[in-house]
């Protein structure tokens, strides 16, 4: 199989003291991809599950973009720097920690729910297209408006000050080095990240991911297809629906579909609620993924939001 041409996901394992564009940049390069996408940025220092969508599947990317992150992190407490994580220069050093643990773990469970979070200068953010950590760098730095993030779960794993370990289970789009450093700033002593590890995106864990040894090795064997998740499965939280011969031929010319097109129309969400606009995904026999649409409940007609063309004949 020519892996060149195949749409799907890739989860790697990405290594530390590298970025993740970087990272993507090798994944085109060993699968010889048109294009390559992930849905959501590792700092270099981090490591862990970073998904790639490889050609069409990059157009999937918005809807892996928002799901749910998982981390197992380390907070050094006692020491603040610019960047909030160990890569960073110390502005702050209050000495040995007497907190106890106590207090700590009771600050850490104040985070859990919804808070307003202060995006990191050192962040790829960007202001007028540029990266906001470009701005700090040159000593111009930018705050962006706080943001509110949720935090659904911590779970502390280890307290020795100043170390504490623990797991956290976040929205997207929330930055665990503000969190520590937020976690700090409460206990009074300052703190930073100082290790962290993603092992959950979404779906996606480290028992899914593949190192960037063993992808160049599946490669050289000619076996990638074998690891990577069809568009299909990859949008495992979208109800589905398959597509006869007429409907595909309708989703072929981009004519107008309805929801009496579709036997068995699912009206619900994948968690069974009812909603008042549900996303489906348009598969054929072989389950290839035709098309994403969206189905408003005011409305019987469906509006398509990506097709993939390549599937239908």
């Amino acid at each position: 199989m020519d892996v060149s041409q195949t749409n799907g996901v890739i989860v790697l394992d990405k290594p530390p003291d590298i970025s993740s564009a970087r990272v993507v940049a090798k994944v085109k390069s060993v699968l010889k991809a048109r294009k390559v996408g992930h849905t959501g940025t590792l700092d270099p220092m981090a490591t862990g599950v970073l998904v790639c969508c490889v050609n069409q599947a990059t157009r999937i990317a918005q809807f892996l973009i928002h799901g749910k992150k998982r981390y197992c992190a380390t907070l050094r407490l006692g020491i603040e720097t610019d960047t909030q994580d160990a890569t960073g220069k110390v502005i702050s050093d209050t000495g040995p920690i007497s907190v106890k643990a106590e207090r700590i773990g009771s600050v850490i469970s104040r985070f859990e729910g919804t808070y307003l979070q202060s995006p990191p200068a050192y962040s790829a953010l960007k202001m007028k297209g540029i990266p906001l950590y470009r701005y700090a760098r040159a000593g111009r730095p930018v705050h962006k408006p706080a943001r509110r993030v949720m935090i659904d779960t911590i779970e502390i794993l280890a307290i020795a000050p100043p170390l504490v370990r623990f797991v956290v289970t976040c929205s997207s789009g929330t930055y665990v080095r503000t969190l520590c450093a937020d976690i700090g700033r409460e206990l009074g002593c300052g703190g930073h990240l100082e290790a962290l590890r993603r092992t959950g995106n979404g779906r996606f864990t480290t028992d899914d991911a593949l190192t960037v040894p063993e992808l160049e090795a599946l490669a050289a064997k000619d076996q990638v297809a074998e690891r990577m998740v069809s568009m299909a499965d990859a949008l495992s939280d979208i109800p589905e629906a398959t597509a006869n011969k007429a409907l595909t031929l309708q989703i072929k010319h981009g004519r107008v579909i309805h929801a009496r097109d579709i036997n068995g129309l699912p009206l619900n969400g994948a968690d069974g609620s009812q909603k008042t606009q549900v996303y489906l995904k348009l598969l054929d026999a072989q389950r290839n993924l035709l098309a994403v649409v969206q189905h408003h409940r005011q409305s019987d007609k469906l509006s398509y939001v990506c097709v993939f063309s390549d599937h239908i004949d």
